[in-house]
C-alpha cells in the first residue's frame, strides 16, 4: 500500500523521539530497582525514594541519548535535576507538616485543650493521666491569647512606623543623606538576633519603669524591633514598582502629593504591602527568646498586656519540652507541646489567607 504525504510527514515528525509512555516505563523500572537496592542495605521509604530518583534519571536520560541524541538527553537531564531540586526543597516542608499533624492532633483533639489554661495543673494530674489512662488536663488558652495580644500590639506599633518610613524613602527621600542612613540602619536591624531585641526592650523598660519589668507590652515592643525592618523593606519595594505614570497623572489633575500617595500609590501596592506585613507577623509570631526575656512565662490567664507576666505559644512549647510538668512522665507535656505547635502553624496559615483576602478586597479595580 502506498504511503501518503500526511503519513510521511507524521513519520518524519515522530522519528527519533521517545514514546509518550517512556517516563512511566522509566518510573516503574526505577521503583523496582530502587526497592531492590534499598532492600540490600535495609529498606526504608527515604532510601527507596533516593535510589528510585537516581535510577529514573539514569534510565530516562540514557534512553533519550540512545533514541533522540545527546542534545535532547542533556535537556532531559536538566529537567530531572530541576525536578529533583524542587522535591528536595519540598521534602522538609512536607515532613514538618506531616510530623506536626500526626503528633499535634492528639493534643488539639483533647477536650478543653483550647479553652483551659495550665493554672492548677501539676505533676499529680499528669501522673494520674499516664497511670490511670484519664484525659490530659491543661490547655493553651492563656498562651493562645497571649500570642494573639502580643502580636496584635507588635503589629499596631510596627505597621504604621514601617509603612511611613517606606513612604518617606520612596516619595520624599530623594536618595539624600537621611534616606541613605535610614536604609543602612534598616539593613542592619534586619540581621539583629531576636534575643538582642528582647534585651533591648527589657533594658529600655527597666530604665523607665524599674528593673524586672515583664509585661506583654514589653514583649510587643521587642517583637516590633524585629518587625519594622521587614515591613519597611517589603513596603518600599512594593511602592517602588508603582508606575510613575500614575503619580504624574494624579499630579496633572491637581491632586496634592499626600493625597496621591494615599489614594493612588498605596491602593496600587496594597497587595504587596499586605503580603509584607504578613511575612513580618510570621517572622515574629514564633519567636521564643525575646518573649521569655520580656514577658516571662505564666500558667494563668492574663489578658492585660500592660501588667503581669504573660505566656505565648512559643514559650509554652519551650517550657513544656524543657521542663515537663511531671519529669517522671513527660508524655502529657510533650502532647501539649505538639498540640500548641500545630495551633501555631494553623495561625500562620490563617494569616496568609487573611493577607490574600485583604489584597483582593483592596486591590485596584480593573473593570469599568
Amino acid at each position: 500500500m502506498a504511503i501518503t504525504a500526511p503519513q510521511r510527514r507524521s513519520s518524519a515528525l515522530t522519528r527519533n523521539r521517545l514514546p509518550s509512555f517512556a517516563p512511566w516505563v522509566a518510573l516503574v523500572v526505577a521503583l523496582i530497582v530502587g526497592a531492590a537496592i534499598s532492600s540490600l542495605i535495609g529498606f526504608n521509604p527515604f532510601g527507596w525514594g533516593i535510589f528510585a530518583a537516581i535510577t529514573f534519571t539514569i534510565v530516562f536520560v540514557a534512553w533519550s541519548a540512545a533514541v533522540e541524541g545527546p542534545r535532547k538527553a542533556k535537556d532531559k537531564l536538566a529537567t530531572c535535576l530541576v525536578a529533583a531540586a524542587f522535591l528536595i526543597a519540598l521534602l522538609p516542608l512536607i515532613s514538618v507538616i506531616w510530623t506536626v499533624l500526626v503528633e499535634g492532633l492528639k493534643g488539639l483533639l483533647t477536650p478543653g485543650f483550647l479553652g483551659t489554661s495550665m493554672n492548677g495543673v501539676s505533676g499529680i494530674q499528669d501522673n494520674q493521666s499516664v497511670n490511670e489512662g484519664t484525659k490530659v488536663l491543661g490547655g493553651i488558652y492563656h498562651s493562645l491569647m497571649g500570642t494573639l495580644l502580643i502580636t496584635l500590639w507588635a503589629t499596631i506599633i510596627s505597621v504604621p512606623i514601617g509603612l511611613l518610613t517606606s513612604i518617606y524613602l520612596v516619595e520624599y527621600g530623594n536618595d539624600g543623606r537621611l534616606s541613605r542612613a535610614i536604609t543602612f540602619f534598616v539593613d542592619v536591624m534586619t540581621g539583629i538576633p531576636s534575643i538582642v531585641a528582647g534585651l533591648f526592650a527589657a533594658a529600655f523598660f527597666a530604665t523607665i519603669l524599674g528593673p524586672g519589668t515583664k509585661t506583654g507590652f514589653v514583649a510587643a515592643v521587642a517583637l516590633s524591633v524585629l518587625m519594622i525592618p521587614v515591613v519597611v523593606r517589603s513596603s518600599e519595594e512594593m511602592l517602588r514598582i508603582v508606575p510613575n505614570e500614575l503619580r504624574e497623572a494624579s499630579y496633572a489633575l491637581g491632586v496634592r502629593k499626600w493625597r496621591t500617595i494615599l489614594m493612588i500609590v498605596i491602593p496600587t501596592a496594597i497587595s504587596g504591602i499586605a503580603s509584607g506585613v504578613t511575612l513580618a507577623i510570621a517572622r515574629v509570631i514564633g519567636e521564643t527568646a525575646p518573649i521569655l526575656v520580656t514577658a516571662g512565662f505564666a500558667t494563668k490567664i492574663n489578658l492585660n498586656v500592660f501588667a503581669d507576666w504573660m505566656s505565648s505559644l512559643p514559650t509554652f512549647i519551650y517550657t513544656q519540652i524543657l521542663n515537663p510538668t511531671s519529669p517522671s512522665n513527660p508524655d502529657p507535656s510533650t502532647q501539649r507541646a505538639w498540640g500548641a505547635a500545630l495551633v501555631l502553624i494553623i495561625l500562620v496559615m490563617l494569616l496568609n489567607l487573611a493577607a490574600r483576602l485583604i489584597a483582593r478586597v483592596f486591590a485596584p479595580k480593573t473593570g469599568r
